[in-house]
Formats: structure tokens, sequence, C-alpha cells
């Protein structure tokens, strides 16, 4: 049941997504087929990351306020806890939205793996009525072969996916350690949660990229270049 209603939901789909874009690209490129597959889930995704976005922001403007309410019950944890919580929702900010963007994405991510694992193929019985097989399949884009793994775009998935997270985290400190024996869970587990983000979650994708034939890391690639892209642009309009 699982797997009918994987290929019904997301597989087929995606598959004929990306048969349809090398059929009508030029030079039927699977590369640039991926590039524009990315761009288009991009923007069905673009209410919800934009949502994140905005809630990254606001988190960057509450430290201040956070910051007083540590300092301020340093000694009641329990009311620290109480205080954040409150300014949290008087606020409307949730402060692990940021990362529903990118587990929403992780579906689309292992059903690429399906399609290119074995190498893309036209497979007749899983296209619509409606989506032409193309003549060809490219599967060479710029220097890289899609269907075999590429060191060069693991580490740049791993980079922009760096360099994606510290721009939304911005100067963002991290929270202090807790003094010893007053260890709070809140504030050691956001500490955690921050520097995996920022440092530990890009290398993990880095090798998780290398592992897998390199279409997939150019979907990845792409995809935080433009989730970069769509930064700056709400960054611009909020300050407008």
């Amino acid at each position: 049941m699982f797997s009918s209603l994987w290929n019904a939901v997301l597989y087929r789909p995606l598959y004929n997504v990306l048969i349809f874009l090398v059929a009508v690209l030029p030079g039927q490129s699977v590369g640039l087929a991926i590039i524009v597959l990315t761009f288009l889930v991009k923007l069905v995704l673009y209410p919800l990351s934009g949502k994140s976005i905005r809630a990254q922001q606001a988190m960057r403007e509450l430290e201040p306020e956070l910051r007083k309410i540590r300092e301020t019950h340093k000694d009641d944890k329990q009311l620290q806890a109480k205080k954040t919580m409150e300014l949290y929702k008087e606020r409307k900010v949730t402060p692990f939205s940021g990362c529903l963007p990118i587990v929403i994405q992780i579906p689309v991510i292992i059903a690429l793996y399906w399609i290119f694992w074995k190498g893309l193929s036209i497979q007749p019985e899983l296209l619509y009525g409606f989506v032409s097989a193309p003549a060809t399949l490219d599967l060479h884009f710029l220097m890289f072969d899609l269907s075999a793994k590429s060191v060069v775009l693991a580490i740049s998935a791993g980079f922009t996916q760096y360099l994606q997270t510290d721009i939304s985290l911005g100067k963002q400190p991290l929270p202090p350690k807790s003094e010893p024996g007053k260890a709070s869970f809140q504030e050691d587990f956001a500490r955690s949660m921050q520097l995996q983000m920022r440092y530990i979650f890009p290398v993990l994708i880095s090798f998780f990229a290398y592992s897998l034939p390199s279409a997939v890391a150019l979907y990845w690639t792409t995809s935080n270049i433009l989730g970069i892209g769509q930064e700056f642009l709400l960054r611009r309009k909020r300050s407008s």
C-alpha cells in the first residue's frame, strides 16, 4: 500500500515532470531539466519557505529580549522557559520553523535518488498519456555525469547549505553555555541545534550527496542557491 501511494503521489509525478522537461528543453539536457524542476519545487514551496524565512528574521529580532529574559531569570529556569514561550506566542514565532522546508524536500530527494540510482531511462509504462518520451537523454551537464558520483557537486551542495544557513541565522549569537550545576535543557538544546545546523549539517549533506548520483547533488545545490536568493529578496521587501 505504501509503495503504491509513494509511486502515485511522488515518484511517478516527479519522473513524468522530469521526462517532460527533458523533452521540451534544448538538447534533451537532464541537468537543465533538474535545474528547472528545482525552480518549480521552490515555486510550489514559496509560501512555506517565505514564512520560514520571516520566522528566522523574527527570531533574530527577538534575540535582545530573549537575552534579557535569560539574564533576568537566570536562577529560575522554569520561569525562564515560561517567559520565553510566552514571548514566542506573543510575537507568533515558531522557533524551529526554519527546518520545515528542508524536511519537506527530503521526499523529493529520495524520489530523485530512486529515479537516478540505476541510471535515468525511458520507462513507457510510467509515462502519463500526455507526456512524450524524448528521443535521447543527455546525462552530461557541464563536466559532470549526472548518473555517477561527483565530489565537486557534493562539496557544492554542502557549501551552499552552509551559506544558506549562515545567511539565515545571521549574526545571531549562540545561547551561552550553562553554568556547572545549572544546566538548562532549553539553552543547551538551542545551542546544540544552532551549532549542528550551521556547521555539522552542511558536512553531512556533502557526505550524503557524494553517496548518491550527482543529479541529486545538482538538485540540492540549485535549491540552496535559489533559497539564498529568496532570503535576500524577502529581506529587501521587509526593509523597504
